[in-house]
């Protein structure tokens, strides 16, 4: 097992914090991660599968322990990140990848792949959406919130912040919550009470709508390169369910597709299948 290194970088002038593991000589797979987390999410990969691959997972500006400038010198929109994780990959010199996506992931993921179609060798995707028939019921609050915002679309949000509320995100839909660690939600906890948490990710609650517009894109992406995929689904997600999962089978040929009875943050509960499947996966694509 490689030693995982937390480092960081400056991109731009933002400390850009990142873990990395295994042999840089190794493919390399890039770990995007989802709301509210960071690279923490992915520590159960950095661990098991840097023996045969080189992994790089770093946290988005505001989150894990990244820089999080003030939303009146940084941008908050999933365009203005992906540049930020673009230019990322660019100053770190890769430019050969395959990408794994989770939630907030995918918006960002997919907009470094349509960018940078030669470069992503393969996506890893655990519920990481791009269709509209993926959104789930989750998303009520937030359409509310996208029709009309206001002081009270966005109150009718804030619960979502409280250490109950980002429990909920780890432990809805699991067989058995006592196989997520508790760390994960008191660590978001302690980076959302940071003074302009709450409109950073109100704004990029808001902006989401306009990952939404870019799905077709995305999709077009998906035909034209059908790039290899690999999907590992928690299937009781309330935001991305199953039927997510499905619709990449209306633009990709070939997917090695995998749904696991559990929710928003598979690794938790299914990590170990999870991992082999990655293993399976990309060793299929390095032969």
């Amino acid at each position: 097992m490689e030693t995982t290194k937390f480092r960081s970088i400056d991109v731009d002038g933002i400390h850009i914090a990142y873990r990395e593991a295994g042999d840089p000589e190794n493919p390399t797979i890039v770990l995007l991660h989802g709301y509210p987390a960071s690279s923490h999410q992915y520590r159960k990969v950095l661990n098991r599968l840097s023996d045969t691959f080189h992994l790089i997972a770093p946290d988005y500006p505001g989150y894990g322990n990244s820089d999080f400038p003030a939303p009146d010198t940084y941008e908050y929109t999933f365009d203005n990140m992906a540049r930020t994780m673009d230019a990322f990959l660019e100053k770190k010199g890769l430019m050969s990848y395959a990408i794994m996506m989770q939630d907030y992931g995918a918006p960002i993921g997919f907009r470094i792949a349509v960018r940078h179609p030669e470069r992503v060798t393969a996506i890893i995707n655990q519920n990481g959406n791009a269709y509209e028939e993926g959104l789930g019921d989750g998303w009520k609050l937030i359409r509310e919130f996208w029709a009309d915002r206001n002081e009270h679309t966005e109150k009718a949000l804030l619960p979502a912040f409280t250490l109950d509320g980002l429990k909920w995100q780890y432990t809805h839909g699991t067989r058995n919550p006592e196989t997520v660690n508790p760390d994960t939600w008191h660590l978001d906890y302690l980076r959302m009470s940071r003074p302009h948490a709450h409109r950073v990710n109100l704004d990029l609650w808001y902006d989401y709508q306009n990952n939404v517009k870019q799905y077709p894109e995305w999709q077009q992406y998906l035909r034209e390169y059908q790039p290899p995929m690999l999907i590992v689904w928690g299937k009781n997600d309330e935001y991305f369910p199953e039927r997510g999962a499905a619709a990449f089978r209306k633009d990709l040929k070939e997917i090695d597709y995998n749904i696991y009875d559990t929710g928003h943050f598979a690794l938790e509960e299914e990590g170990e299948p999870i991992m082999e499947k990655i293993r399976a996966f990309m060793g299929k694509l390095t032969r």
